[in-house]
């Protein structure tokens, strides 16, 4: 690479859950201090180098919420082009299987009815999820 050359921004992929219970959808809102403070996020995280997405959603989820889901459909691939790097999130329709959210990273939580989804600020690599969530019916 030449110095005229552009760098290639720094892939990040992720992933994240829309977490369904009783027809409403889990949205979780980023705590202060953290990149994208304050804006709604589907839970989850990095996708570490040995891991499919569908394991490291489960093991995010165990880690973030300390609750344990059952990962179904993806619901779409979308990327991001933030100031720290590209962030490449899938998003998987996923449901409770035991235990109750809890809060250890995020603000708050808030459970919404799929229509009412797009009326919050998410993080922009989360909008195409949201948007076609937001047209379910679960």
């Amino acid at each position: 690479m030449t110095a005229d050359e552009p760098n290639e921004p720094k892939l990040i992929r992720v992933v994240g859950a829309a977490i369904v219970k009783d027809g409403k959808v889990l949205c979780a809102q980023r705590g202060a201090g953290k990149s994208l403070a304050g804006y709604w996020e589907f839970p989850g995280g990095k996708i570490e180098a040995e891991e499919t997405p569908r394991q490291a959603l489960r093991r995010e989820i165990e880690e973030e919420l300390l609750c344990e889901i059952d990962v179904d459909k993806e619901i779409c691939t979308s990327d991001y082009l933030y100031d720290f790097g590209r962030v490449e999130l899938t998003t998987f329709l996923c449901h409770l299987i035991e235990d109750t959210p809890v809060l250890t990273e995020h603000e708050r939580i808030e459970w919404m009815n799929p229509a009412g989804m797009p009326q919050l600020d998410w993080a922009p690599v989360d909008h195409d999820a949201v948007e076609r969530i937001a047209k379910m019916t679960l």
